[in-house]
Order: structure tokens, then sequence, then C-alpha cells
């Protein structure tokens, strides 16, 4: 078995037999933290294998998953993967209409929900999906008195399965030693950006390699921590709380709930983070909360020691700069009073290597966290590459680049610009979808990424945007609305924003505020508001937006590629972008063309010079019933700076 490391679940055995009495697995219910051993998750792998397996489930079947991050989760993941099965790991907080074409077009029969809440989806789906057969769930709170006979627990599954087990003892390793690197070992569908989502295919060769070159390259052990608190439907998720971890040894934490995240962080003490742009932002938000509340002092130091961490923090972190003796000592003092005291609310203090990746992350922003002692670096990748493209390398990390290639992966950018990668980490396919698959993956193995960008002369990828959105103004500037909209994002007053430019003679933009922090503001002004719309249209609150949009106006102004794409015109929505409605991925990402066309009069006002305008928007509640929001929005112009006065502006 030890020669022969190149599968999940040999992976998972070879663990139990070298390290079984250290912790796999953590989890986190009702404020108890209850650990699981390498050699109790074997046994009870096994045991939810042979289950499934006395059910009929069989090699190459799809097994949808559906849930938050819990161990019973990532078991069924590896059940699946010991039986030849393919896991397909869902959004728990899809709607179940979202469900039914992923069910139809992965031919899916068997089902692992958590809880009520995903059976009842399941439960919906059915009449649709009529090859859904078997439904199993994990927390059986109020499903008592459900009488389908679709429906199982999982107890009641492994119970099953551990008598199968007694009858047939060889068959479980025999099912094991079946598989094959090459085999299907996942299935993720992506975030559908651009339209219906695709299954993205990978064997256990993709991962493994890429999970492993990751590994090797930061030189993980089996001693770090990780909190999975990302959804396990994304492959970000996979790879740092499944892959990495049966792939080095190390231990995953599964929070309570999304509620406690932080809390847990802090007990758990991870030394190995994951976050998208998005929740680094929230935590940002979070800080700069507490700090408007704290008193006077605390907020001079505050201000004093973030100022000279931005200047020195990360060359000190690099170790590749010279900073003055006096600077080290201020910067020990301000890690004394300010820095490790955010570390430590933030749930970092040992954090040894962060990561941030699935979408352009602000400069700004990722200054900030690497200029209080964090080494938070850049990686870039797809659910088509395992994730592991391109890595910051310690002491080499530059705010406006990626890094260089990872081990085995080649990078080539086209004339018109376009990244093309090369990688043993690459996809198989997109499942029954050959002819999405030929658009994006050539003959000799090269997949088009969509996105813009360019390898300066360090070798390293540098980013634009995605190449469909890039574009310029009617005068030739050009327009990367990704980086304009990261930019406003810097800001804790500011959630979401979309940038609209291409073709036309200024940039306009769609702002969504942070309610939470602008409800901070707003109560510490005794300003009354009745919920998120009517905040946002609170005149006040245009000022303190259009505070942001200006000071982003004089900062592009620096830029002789981008002083001419400053926004002139912006509007705050009444209502937030929704993934159910539409306008969002799960993952965070704009749809920009659904935005563009479902709010095509609110841009055509923006650029027909009108001070408001009336809209009114179809959106969808969590019980599934629709409804209209309606608003007139006001229209406000935002100073912009000519690039001669960048400096003196900024």
């Amino acid at each position: 078995m030890a020669e022969r490391l190149d599968t999940f679940p040999r992976l998972l055995l070879e663990h139990a037999r070298v390290r079984p009495a250290s912790p796999a697995i953590r989890e986190k219910d009702l404020g108890i933290w209850q650990s699981f051993t390498w050699s109790e998750v074997a046994a009870e792998v096994r045991a939810l294998a042979c289950g499934l397996a006395a059910q009929g489930f069989q090699r190459g079947m799809n097994l949808a998953i559906i849930g938050a991050n819990r161990p019973r989760i990532y078991w069924a993941v590896a059940a699946a993967q010991c039986l030849g099965g393919v896991p397909v790991p869902l959004y728990q907080d899809a709607a179940a209409a979202e469900l039914v074409f992923v069910f139809q077009n992965a031919d899916i029969a068997y089902a692992i929900a958590e809880d009520q809440e995903q059976v009842d989806k399941l439960l919906e789906i059915m009449p649709q999906c009529p090859k859904l057969k078997h439904v199993y769930f994990d927390d059986s709170r109020g499903l008592r008195n459900y009488a389908q006979p679709e429906l199982m627990s999982y107890a009641s599954l492994q119970a099953i399965g551990r008598e199968f087990d007694a009858r047939n003892p060889e068959f479980f390793l025999a099912e094991v030693e079946k598989g094959q690197a090459s085999d299907i070992a996942a299935m993720f569908f992506t975030s559908g950006t651009t339209g219906t989502a695709k299954g993205v295919v990978l064997t256990h060769q993709s991962l493994i390699t890429a999970g492993r070159t990751g590994a090797e390259m930061e030189g993980l052990t089996p001693s770090e921590e990780v909190l999975a608190y990302l959804p396990p439907a994304w492959i970000g998720q996979n790879i740092f709380s499944y892959t990495q971890p049966l792939v080095v040894g190390f231990c995953v934490s599964c929070p309570e709930s999304a509620a406690t995240v932080m809390t847990d962080m802090r007990e758990i003490g991870p030394t190995y983070y994951f976050a998208p742009p998005a929740v680094l932002e929230g935590l940002l938000t979070q800080v700069t909360i507490r700090m408007e509340d704290a008193g006077w002092l605390k907020r001079k130091l505050y201000h004093y020691f973030m100022g000279l961490a931005r200047r020195v923090g990360a060359r000190i972190l690099d170790a590749r700069e010279p900073v003055a003796v006096v600077d080290r000592v201020r910067y020990w003092l301000g890690d004394l009073l300010m820095y490790g005291p955010l570390r430590n609310v933030l749930g970092m203090s040992r954090v040894k290597l962060a990561y941030t990746a699935g979408e352009a992350i602000g400069p700004d922003l990722f200054v900030f966290y690497r200029a209080i002692g964090i080494n938070l670096k850049q990686l870039y990748g797809s659910t088509e590459t395992s994730v592991f493209v391109c890595v910051q390398p310690n002491g080499a990390v530059k705010v406006d680049t990626v890094g260089p290639p990872v081990k085995g992966v080649e990078v080539k950018v086209t004339d018109a610009g376009e990244i093309l990668i090369r990688s043993p980490g690459l996809f198989q396919a997109y499942y029954k979808n050959p002819e999405a698959t030929a658009e994006v993956k050539t003959n000799d193995g090269w997949f088009h990424t969509g996105d813009a960008g360019y390898l300066d002369p360090d070798g390293h990828l540098k980013i634009i945007d995605r190449a469909k959105d890039v574009g310029k103004l009617k005068d030739g500037t050009l327009f990367a609305p990704k980086y304009l909209e990261n930019k406003l994002k810097f800001f804790p007053y500011i959630r979401e924003a979309v940038a609209f430019g291409h073709e036309r003679d200024m940039v306009c933009a769609f702002i969504n505020i942070d309610f939470d922090a602008v409800g901070n503001w707003a109560e510490r002004r005794n300003l009354a508001y009745s919920g998120y719309g009517d905040l946002a249209a609170q005149g006040a609150v245009y000022e303190l937006v259009r505070g942001c949009v200006e000071k982003v106006n004089a900062d592009l102004a620096a830029d002789p590629k981008l002083a001419g794409s400053q926004i002139h015109r912006f509007l705050v929505l009444h209502k937030e972008l929704d993934p159910d409605d539409g306008e969002i991925t799960r993952s965070r990402k704009v749809r920009r063309r659904f935005v563009a066309e479902r709010y095509k009069v609110p841009i055509d006002a923006l650029y027909g010079g009108k001070r408001d305008c009336y809209v009114e928007t179809q959106v969808k509640f969590e019980d599934g019933r629709t409804g209209t929001i309606a608003a007139t929005l006001k229209i406000v112009d935002a100073k912009t700076f000519p690039a001669a006065a960048a400096r003196r502006a900024a």
C-alpha cells in the first residue's frame, strides 16, 4: 500500500497506519471540540463505504454531497472514492431550483445531506430528478416524522455498512486496490459567471500532484492546523481541507457555525490559512468598526502604528530590504501594542502561511495584512487547474503579481493577452460537455483561462482582469473593471461594486454599502434608518461613499495607464447583490452580463446625465417566494483629478 500513494483512499489508509493516534479532523458542536484520529476516520469511512456498497452504489456512480463543513461530509467524499465513485460537493446555500441541473446532468441517484434544510431541497427536486432514489442525512433534528422511503439516516447507513463489512471482510481493501491515479476523484461544478454551470472532472493524479506541489514548496508538515470554514463545494476548500491534509497528514478543524468562525479560529490557532478577498475584506471591516468605537487614544495609536506598518512591515516580513534600527524598534513596539493583539483578534496569532485566491485582491487590502506581520501570499489558479498555478515565493512577494508558476506548470500569454496554462493538475474534461471542453483545452494540453495578464521581467504573472471584461473607453484608455472595484472594496463601507465604461466616454459605478459598517457609522452619528434600502438612500451615506470614490480617483490619477478611468458618476443600489437573484455567484463573483441587463435603466440614467432614476427589481426570498423592491436611486457626480495633479490630490 505504501508504495502506491496515488489515490486518496490509499493516502487515508497510510496515515491510519503511520499516525493512527494523531488527530485528523475536529468538529465543534455545542461549544465542545471533538477530535477524530486517523485510525478512527479510516474506520468511519470504511463503514460508510460498505454501507453505500450494500445500498447499490457502484464504481463510476456520482454521489451528491451537500452541507456545511462537518467531518461526515468529508468522510462521504472519501467513501465514494474508496468505491471508485465520484463525489460531487454542492453549495449548501444553493436554492433547490439550482440543484436540478446538477442532478439531471450528472445522473445522480445517491446523495448525502447534512440536515433537514438540505433534505427538504432534495425532496423538492425529486419529481424533476427521478433517478434520485437514496438520500442519507446526518443531523436528524426535524426529520422524525419524515416517512419518505428514499430517506435514511447516516448512522443507519453506517450500521448497514458494518454488517456488510463483517460478512465481506475482503471487500473494502479490494475496492481500494482497484483504484488508479487516473480515475476521477471528484467533480466540481463551476460558479457559472458566464452561463450554465459546468462539471469540472478532476482525477486523483491531478489533485494529489497539485496538493503535493504546494505542500513541498511551502514546507508543510503533519503538525499544521487548518480551519475548514468555506463551502466544501468550492475547489479551494477541497484543496486545503481535504487534498493537502491527506497528502501531508495534518489536522482539519470544522467550526460550529459561520457565526462562530472568528471565535473558533482563536481557539484553534491555525498555522495554515486560506481566505478569498471577500473574507479578508469582511475581517478588515470588523477591525475598522471596532477602531471607530474605541477611545481617542486607541484610535490615535492605531493610525500611527498602521502608518508605520504600511511603510516598513512588509519589508521586515520579507527580510529583503534594510530597515533602519529606529523603525525596527518602533515596529517591535507596535507589534507589542497593536499588531500582535490585532492578529489575535483575527485568529491569526499562529498563522505561518496564509493564501488568498479566487478573485483578484486589492493592493491596499493585501498590504494591510502583510504590514501587521501575516505572511499573506497570492495564489493563482482555478477549478480546472486544481488551484495551484502560480504562488508568490517567500521573500519575493510583489503586491501587483501572483508570483511565478509553481513546479511543473507552464504559463504563456497569447498575442491578445490571454493567459494559457499547461499543468499536471489540469482537469480531464467538462462533464458531458465536449464542446465546452474543446473551447478551452487544446489538443496539446493548453488551457485557456480567460484571464488577461502578462509575465513581468522576473517571471511573475500579473493578472489584469478577466479577458472578456478588459476593455477601453472611447478615448482608448484601458478599462479594467475588477481593478477599480477592488480599490473601492478596500474601504470598509463598500461591500460590492460594479464598474461600467467599455466603449463609453467615462466610467460609472454601482455601489453596495456594507450594511454593518455603514450602520455602525450611522448609529454613532444618530442617523435613523429602517433597513438596508433606507440607509443606502440617505444623503449622508452618499457623501460617505463619495469620499471613498474620490480617494480611489486620486489614486488612479497617479497611474498613467489608468488615470483616464476614474469614476465620474455613481449610485448606491437599493439592495445587495445576491446569488439567489442571480447577480453574483455563490463564490461572490459578479455576473456582469446579467447585472448589466437587469439594471439597464439605472445604467442609462448614469450615462444620460440624470440626477435620479426609478427602478423596480424582482427579488427571491429565502423561502422561495418572489417579490419586488422599488426605489428612486440618486445619482451623484464624483470629483476626478488630472494626472499631473495626482500627487497633490492624494
